[in-house]
């Protein structure tokens, strides 16, 4: 702590991401990266945009934006695009959830007890009152825990880190609960390009029948541009306008020449994307039968990774794999927070990664 910070530096809990090492060479499974190059498309705008770094980039990204949504199927002035998924997070949580105030109160914004731990960070930052809803027994999202009065409700589908989806329908429901009270429904779809199971589906097709939902997304996970940063909201123009009222109080230029090409090039191809990411959920699927068969316990996953706590019988929980996984040159991601620590969450790498990994385990498992 320092004397010169503010009494709002000095309270808020920063995210904590996962670890980056430099000091040796890692299979690197721990931040849902995508294991595949961008598209070709990507690199050669970004090559062209280049030139014209000595000029301030479209502070209202247009051009981003029409792309956007033409591949989304939306209005231009239903998407806003920012620096990543995470700003448009932080944007919504300013735009469309209530403040504390010494003279007023506010009712709380609902999401999970385990999902995406930047939310209470955005909430602590802009001193919004949340409360944390419990995950069912099986780490599932109960829709109905959804239905009452709240200051706003906001979790990603499929959630981080379990990688469980609620179906469409679900999704339906709690918009139209929140709308009774206009009050903002945001789904955080950064892994909705993985998902696929019966009845789940993208909450884009919801926008037009609810003038309450924001949907969320990222070209990090989906599109390989992690070190890029681009993400967009998708909602009605009401919504939009809200978070472009935080943004020009904020900083009129989050994205930059070369962020606004590479990322219209990436909607650009969606082709190339789709194939890479046919075969993450390949993988997938394959590598949570194989954890199975070693004894792990692995959730149904719908995501880019899987949540798996080790067999009972290795003698082992989730902190003590990590540990043991890191020792031989494969970094995963151990949340120390209750019901979850026995558990870790595997980015799904490439296919030879993933039998590295496979391998590790199976001798980590066996006692090895």
């Amino acid at each position: 702590m320092s004397v010169y910070w503010s009494e709002r530096t000095r309270l808020l809990e920063p995210y904590i991401p996962g670890e980056q090492p430099k000091d040796r060479e890692f299979i690197k499974l721990n931040t849902n990266e995508n294991p595949y190059p961008p598209s070709p498309m990507v690199v050669e705008a970004i090559q062209k945009a280049a030139s014209g770094l000595r000029l301030y980039p479209d502070p209202f990204c247009t051009e981003l934006r029409e792309t956007a949504a033409a591949a989304y199927g939306v209005k231009p002035e239903e998407v806003f695009a920012g620096n990543g998924s995470d700003e448009v997070l932080a944007f919504a949580f300013a735009a469309f959830f209530g403040a504390k105030t010494k003279t007023t109160g506010a009712a709380p914004a609902l999401f999970p007890d385990i999902t995406y731990s930047f939310y209470p960070v955005y909430a602590g930052l802009w001193d919004v009152p949340y409360r944390t809803v419990p995950l069912k027994d099986d780490f599932s999202i109960d829709y109905h825990d959804y239905l009452g009065a709240s200051g706003g409700i906001i979790f990603p589908n499929p959630n981080a880190p379990t990688g469980i989806a609620l179906p469409l329908e679900d999704l339906k429901n709690i918009a139209q609960a929140a709308g009774r009270d206009k009050q903002v429904f945001v789904v955080d779809e950064a892994y909705i390009a993985f998902a696929g199971g019966e009845g789940v589906a993208s909450a884009l097709s919801l926008v037009q029948e609810f003038p309450n939902l924001l949907v969320v997304r990222t070209l990090s996970k989906e599109a390989s541009l992690a070190g890029l940063r681009a993400g967009f909201a998708i909602g009605q123009q009401e919504l939009i306008q809200g978070l472009f009222r935080v943004h020009d109080s904020f900083n009129s230029y989050t994205m930059d020449r070369l962020a606004l090409a590479g990322a219209g090039a990436a909607l650009k191809d969606a082709a190339y994307y789709k194939d890479i990411n046919r075969r993450i959920v390949c993988t997938r699927d394959r590598v949570s039968a194989a954890l199975r068969a070693l004894g792990f316990r692995t959730l149904p996953s719908q995501a880019n990774f899987i949540f798996a706590s080790p067999p009972p019988g290795c003698g082992k929980g989730g902190r003590e794999f990590y540990a043991a996984l890191r020792d031989r040159g494969i970094l995963v991601r151990h949340f120390e927070r209750p019901r979850i620590a026995d558990f870790v969450r595997i980015s799904i790498g490439t296919d030879g990664d993933m039998d590295a990994f496979l391998e590790a385990c199976g001798r980590i498992a066996a006692g090895g």
